[in-house]
């Protein structure tokens, strides 16, 4: 197991005590670190290193948890950087916590549609690629930053378009489609979505004029839109961050 409860060494040594008494044993001698209250992993004695990986620990934070936004691309290799903060959404809140210099982060969700087991692993749940883009599009302000959002979105090679518009309408946010539809409009060719889906998203979008960004001076008249100037050439071509 790559992250374990005070239950499950209970259900081992058939005695709540007794499991209690032998994780306390281990702890004291460094076989098995604390993750937060009743988590634990075990310790690589070669290493000293943990067990489980900072996908394990935050999947394992309830039974309901999952990876999303950010931490879902890097998990599939698709992100430009890494971060030092997982975020993890599930039914149950939980408080943000640090451990081995990671901080598990709680993200809200609306719905838990979407998320998926990823082949060939066990004790990982992660959002979908489609529902990743659109959660990512939603909160990159709070998550990420525009530029690692458009590096991300660059790496992938296809989407599902029924799938967005899922995930679209479950959200159901006017500004949403906006971003989206401007966003994905600009890597329609790569990622396989017709030009349906792009007028779909513009169908949408409502009569407001809103700003991508704080810093945003280029309005884009066809999505009511103010957007950085330039931002998908700077983002191509290594510029600047754009938040």
């Amino acid at each position: 197991m790559n992250t374990f409860t005070l239950n499950d060494v209970c259900n081992l040594v058939g005695n709540k005590k007794t499991a209690s008494s032998l994780v306390q044993r281990l702890l004291k001698n460094r076989f098995v670190k604390k993750i937060r209250n009743n988590l634990y992993t075990c310790v690589n004695v070669a290493d000293g290193q943990v067990i489980a990986s900072k996908y394990h620990i935050a999947c394992a934070i309830n039974e309901t948890a999952y990876l999303s936004h950010h931490s879902t691309f890097e998990y599939m290799g698709i992100s430009n950087q890494v971060f030092y903060e997982i975020y993890i959404s599930s039914s149950k809140r939980f408080t943000d916590f640090e451990f081995e210099g990671i901080t598990y982060r709680y993200v809200p969700s609306q719905f838990d549609e979407g998320v998926i087991l990823p082949k060939n692993t066990k004790g990982i749940r992660i959002t979908s690629q489609e529902r990743t883009v659109v959660d990512s599009i939603k909160d990159f302000e709070k998550i990420g930053g525009l530029e690692e959002l458009l590096n991300c979105i660059a790496s992938i090679p296809y989407l599902d378009e029924n799938q967005l518009i899922n995930f679209l309408s479950a959200y159901d946010m006017r500004f949403l489609y906006q971003k989206t539809g401007y966003i994905l409009e600009h890597y329609k060719d790569q990622l396989h979505l017709s030009g349906e889906f792009i007028d779909y998203c513009k169908s949408k979008i409502g009569k407001s004029t809103r700003y991508l960004t704080k810093d945003s001076t280029k309005y884009n008249n066809q999505w009511k839109l103010v957007v950085p100037d330039g931002m998908f050439q700077m983002v191509e071509q290594g510029g600047m961050p754009l938040v």
